[in-house]
């Protein structure tokens, strides 16, 4: 998948940057020279960094944090572009990508881990459920090979999730 970035910035080396970036990081930059045109990328696309003009955000606090609430998982990022140059902007839009993806892989593993759990709670129940109902002194002959059948599914399906083997 590819990355998107979003530079925000009025000062001429913003493109310059954005090529600089795209070049030793790998991703798509677009670059916006306005605060109304910031807010309109920011709806239609999903970035992973978004880079602000610290001017334009210190300027209009209600703006940026605006911004920062249409900017969603994105990475924000405020730099002084009078200060920062395009190669330590590239080392920091590279750092917030790899902490973004650190980020996503802890929560992936957590959502992973408590799908598992419930997994395994849903497939214990049954397989107790399926058990306790071959037990039944009453239970037709007929059915009898189905809940057997069912039992081994669900036992099966117990040894896979416990063992920690994908689905």
């Amino acid at each position: 998948m590819g990355q998107n970035v979003l530079i925000v910035s009025t000062m001429a080396s913003a493109e310059h940057c954005a090529h600089t970036i795209e070049q030793r990081v790998s991703v798509t930059v677009e670059v916006v020279a306005s605060k109304r045109t910031a807010l309109a990328a920011l709806r239609r696309t999903e970035f992973a960094v978004v880079v602000v003009e610290e001017s334009l955000a210190e300027s209009d606090p209600e703006w940026a944090d605006h911004a920062w609430e249409l900017a969603g998982m994105a990475i924000p990022l405020q730099v002084n572009f009078a200060i920062a140059g395009c190669a330590r902007l590239g080392r920091e839009v590279k750092a917030a990508l790899l902490r973004r993806d650190g980020e996503y892989a802890v929560a992936k593993k957590a959502a992973t881990a408590e799908l598992a759990n419930d997994l395994k709670s849903s497939v214990t129940s049954l397989l107790l459920e399926s058990e306790l109902a071959l037990r039944e002194p009453s239970i037709p002959a007929s059915l009898e090979p189905k809940l057997r059948h069912l039992v081994a599914l669900a036992g099966a399906l117990r040894e896979r999730l416990e063992g920690g083997s994908r689905l």
